[in-house]
């Protein structure tokens, strides 16, 4: 199966001599600025963002030399398309995170912030830079991320026609007050259609509007629902089979993580995620404090993963028990527990991906 993205060799791992170039993308350009391997500017270009513009940047590229690899700043909504036609002519590129680039930036002797100076960063921090990941053409994970993203999507707008629809019933008969979290069946949406349909004027009219909104995107969402579980079994049976992880988390892991070979190693997936505890010592008093930092999406699926356990899963709940009688308090104690869970979903990644690749 085709990854998103892998662990690459470092920029600075590959022959000289090489160039670098760096790209900082837009929605209707791209700048292009090439460096040599020890940094040092040679050329500068700026394209549309067709395919036929990134053919004329490729022959452009091509004539400092056919040793280069591309560094592209990771924001992939404006660069899948120049990353598919440039991976199609079977060049390599190098994601660059974003937060990489500042620190280029401070690092550089000009000053100011423009697309030409963005582009050097980019090329810079990833000559720079160790094991930053690749770019591959989009596998399964990916449409599972969409899939992800869309259900979350619909979701948010039920919520917000929710919170409208209660309004109307609130002023159409203060005493009707559906429970909380009943409004996402549509049995129980089909009552409420039931009832306004005896009533009339404006109010009435809108709430049924809106009821009916809410049943349309309820069903979409359980269909949405079902796509993603059926996906979900066949990429990673090893995850879903973990204790407190259902198929929707499954997902969510999957499609956030992006490409578990991209990780070195277990504690780089745990640092990624944040899950690796942040030190906060010096002199003499070693201590850790819980991260901020990472994926939080990625955080908050381990989380549920961690609050279900702690609750139903005996090892869990032994953990925790041996780390509260050693003096932690219970947040500590779950996120030691988080800590844990992230290696056992690293390497449950990777027989999932032995197993479907």
């Amino acid at each position: 199966m085709p990854t998103d993205r892998v662990c690459a060799p470092s920029v600075k791992e590959t022959q000289i001599p090489m160039v670098v170039i760096g790209i900082d993308a837009h929605k209707r350009s791209h700048t292009a600025v090439i460096i040599d391997g020890n940094g040092r500017k040679l050329a500068t270009k700026t394209c549309k963002t067709t395919s036929q513009d990134h053919l004329s940047l490729l022959r452009w590229a091509a004539g400092h030399g056919p040793d280069r690899v591309w560094a592209i700043e990771d924001c992939r909504s404006m660069t899948r398309r120049l990353e598919h036609d440039l991976l199609a002519a079977g060049e390599r590129i190098v994601r660059v995170p974003p937060k990489l680039m500042a620190h280029a930036r401070d690092a550089a002797r000009t000053y100011g912030k423009s697309d030409p100076i963005d582009a050097l960063a980019v090329a810079r921090a990833a000559l720079r830079e160790d094991h930053l990941p690749t770019a591959h053409l989009d596998g399964p994970d990916r449409d599972l991320r969409l899939l992800v993203d869309h259900r979350e999507d619909l979701i948010a707008e039920r919520t917000r026609a929710i919170n409208r629809l209660r309004w109307h019933l609130h002023e159409l008969d203060p005493s009707w007050d559906p429970p909380a979290r009943s409004l996402d069946r549509v049995s129980n949406l089909d009552r409420i259609l039931s009832r306004l349909a005896q009533l009339p004027g404006v109010v009435a009219h809108l709430a049924t509007a809106i009821t009916e909104r809410c049943r349309s995107l309820t069903q979409e969402i359980n269909l949405v629902e079902a796509e993603i579980r059926d996906l979900a079994e066949k990429l990673v049976p090893t995850l879903i089979a973990l204790p407190g992880c259902g198929a929707l988390t499954a997902a969510k892991i999957l499609g956030e993580t992006a490409g578990i070979t991209r990780f070195h190693s277990a504690a780089a997936y745990a640092r990624h995620n944040g899950t690796a505890p942040l030190p906060v010592w010096s002199s003499n008093r070693a201590r850790h404090r819980l991260s901020r930092t990472g994926n939080r999406q990625l955080n908050a699926a381990l989380h549920r993963i961690a609050m279900t356990q702690a609750r139903c899963h005996e090892p869990a709940k032994d953990l925790i028990a041996r780390r509260k009688a050693g003096g932690d308090g219970g947040l500590e104690a779950l996120r030691v527990l988080k800590r844990r869970l992230s290696d056992v979903v690293y390497q449950a990644l990777h027989v999932d991906c032995a197993l479907t690749g």
